[in-house]
């Protein structure tokens, strides 16, 4: 746990927080050189199973707060816990770049998590054919990167962070890059993992479409300070598919969520 009252800087400590709770913040701060506060204060509590999408205007904070939850940059104040607790590789993070390394093939592109904890070649290429079968990518597991499609590179990327099976997915628009009808597929395909998996998913967005598509919570940021301006359960169907893009519930709340953004 995080507690800046106690220590001059603010140090992480993972913890475990009260069931049910994926991630805790608790008046968190992160302000950059020393001038421009990015989150200000920040309270904000994610359920375990919960898929949150986090919305807001270019430079509100959101990757940055991605950033912080995955122990990749510290909170100048505040108090973040985690479950699980600080276990290694429970913790999946997917970029809006592939980061694929182009010597290895998508098999062991895929497996490198696994290589790094040290798994043997049968046990990690086992798990990592598994979690390539699930992103559709069963036929493609000699190819190099060069030779894939950008959507394909993104498939091998969340296969390489669900190769571990994380508790907690967070993914900073990893889908920005692609064309409409690939990303469209790809939301269809991690809605369907993180209903199989159980896992938290955070989800990063600036569309206001995906977000409403993806998400059972979605948390609009303010354009400074990272005030949430809305923190809201989305209204719509467990079951995302194709056919709910045209449905006028979820227009509603692509409506609510442009809204708080503009307002």
């Amino acid at each position: 746990m995080l507690d800046c009252s106690k220590v001059g800087h603010a140090r992480r400590v993972a913890s475990r927080v009260s069931r049910g709770v994926a991630v805790q913040l608790d008046r968190v701060r992160r302000v950059f050189n020393n001038t421009h506060v990015v989150i200000a204060g920040m309270d904000l509590r994610i359920d375990t199973g919960e898929f949150l999408a986090v919305l807001g205007p270019s430079g509100c904070g959101k990757s940055t707060l991605l950033r912080m939850i995955a122990q990749l940059a510290e909170p100048d104040s505040g108090q973040i816990r985690t479950e699980p607790d600080g276990e290694r590789f429970q913790t999946a993070f997917v970029f809006q770049d592939a980061h694929l390394l182009p010597w290895r093939d998508v098999l062991d592109n895929a497996a490198l998590p696994l290589e790094l904890m040290g798994e043997s070649k049968a046990r990690r290429d086992e798990k990592a054919r598994a979690a390539l079968d699930q992103v559709g990518l069963h036929d493609a597991l000699d190819r190099y990167p060069a030779q894939l499609s950008g959507g394909m590179r993104m498939r091998v990327s969340l296969a390489r962070a669900l190769v571990t099976e994380p508790r907690l997915l967070l993914l900073d628009e990893p889908f920005a890059a692609l064309d409409e009808i690939t990303r469209f597929h790809l939301d269809v395909q991690l809605r369907e993992l993180w209903q199989r998996r159980g896992m938290t998913v955070i989800f990063v967005t600036h569309s206001v479409s995906e977000a409403a598509f993806l998400a059972n919570r979605a948390v609009v940021l303010a354009r400074s300070g990272g005030a949430i301006k809305l923190d809201r359960i989305l209204e719509l169907p467990a079951v995302r598919n194709n056919e709910l893009r045209g449905d006028p519930r979820l227009g509603q709340e692509m409506r609510l969520l442009l809204g708080a953004i503009e307002e």
